[in-house]
């Protein structure tokens, strides 16, 4: 079996309230509205069905919940999304296996109690967070309790990026980031600096079994193995604030950021694909497609992942980790998902 664990999708019934609440709504959204396998049911089946033993893990589509409106809205939509995700799953378990709950992160005490409800009553298989939360890192106090109720809950959080055009213009003078490049580069940047703030704020250390699956092959980080590495064992000799920080760590910042989890979405690339998993390692990457934002609206992106992985040099117990041995294990999917 091939299991996506990271592709998107917006039920019909949340997508009508989403354009209720914000009908003006650009930027992500609107990218949203241009793909139809998002939203209509028969053509997300068209196109896995080209895909022999192929299923999906469903999340919700960014942009993330709180950007629509204020904790009642972001949490009656994150119910409605929950309970939708759910309904697919009971109605199509051999195409749709789990679903990821999404939750309202803009109220500390209502994304606790969605989460729990999600996990405990819906089935979810884990939670969606993502890399900040209207500008504030996840791991602040608001958002921190989430970590420690799914370490209990034992079962992973997936980490999406978050950013639009507005928030970091890279010049002087500039309204906005020009040409994307929020996206293209703003993205992997958001997940890496997420990702750091969690090894620097001692996450690993409170839950060293915590599983944390991020997005496109861990960000920047596989990249710059050199610079977490070597470079960050010298912290503080640029900025003496940090001077103690390595001295209170149980583990080089390199050994953190191997605790992560990442998944194949590099849309195609095969360097990116070699270059995470030489630091991941194959029992730390799950397949994952980020379907449906490809050029052909839902197919390319699953195939060029596919072909990827089945021409990598890797061991069949390898291959078999990443496309369902290890998404079967972290999200528990033995009851649900026949071998």
């Amino acid at each position: 079996m091939k299991l996506d664990v990271y592709n998107h999708i917006i039920p019909k019934p949340v997508y009508d309230r989403m354009q209720q609440v914000a009908p003006n709504k650009g930027g992500m959204h609107k990218r949203v509205q241009s793909v139809p396998m998002m939203i209509d049911l028969d053509e997300r089946f068209r196109v896995m069905d080209r895909f022999p033993g192929y299923a999906q893990i469903l999340s919700l589509s960014s942009p993330p919940l709180d950007t629509y409106g204020p904790p009642a809205v972001a949490g009656e939509l994150a119910r409605m999304a929950n309970d939708c995700m759910a309904e697919l799953v009971g109605k199509y378990p051999q195409r749709f296996p789990g679903f990821i709950a999404e939750l309202p992160l803009n109220d500390p005490a209502g994304l606790l109690k969605e989460a729990e409800r999600a996990v405990k009553q819906l089935g979810a298989v884990g939670v969606q967070i993502y890399t900040n939360v209207q500008g504030r890192p996840i791991t602040d106090p608001g958002t921190a309790p989430l970590f420690d109720l799914m370490a209990k809950l034992d079962l992973p959080l997936w980490m999406h990026p978050a950013r639009g055009p507005l928030s970091h213009p890279d010049y002087h003078g500039d309204k906005k980031q020009l040409y994307e490049i929020w996206w293209t580069f703003g993205w992997p940047y958001e997940t890496s600096v997420a990702m750091a703030h969690m090894v620097f704020t001692g996450l690993f250390d409170r839950h060293p079994d915590i599983r944390i699956i991020t997005h496109h092959m861990g960000g920047m980080i596989p990249y710059f193995e050199g610079r977490v590495g070597p470079g960050w064992d010298q912290l503080g000799k640029r900025d003496e604030e940090y001077a103690d920080k390595l001295k209170q760590m149980k583990k080089r910042p390199l050994d953190y950021f191997k605790m992560f989890y990442a998944d194949t979405a590099v849309f195609g690339a095969m360097g990116a694909t070699k270059c995470g998993l030489e630091f991941f390692g194959a029992d730390h990457v799950l397949f994952a497609s980020d379907a449906p934002f490809d050029p052909e609206k839902g197919s390319a992106y699953i195939r060029w992942t596919i072909d990827i992985i089945d021409r990598l040099d890797l061991t069949p117990a390898e291959r078999h980790a990443i496309y369902e041995g290890n998404a079967r294990k972290l999200l528990r999917l033995k009851e649900r998902l026949p071998a």
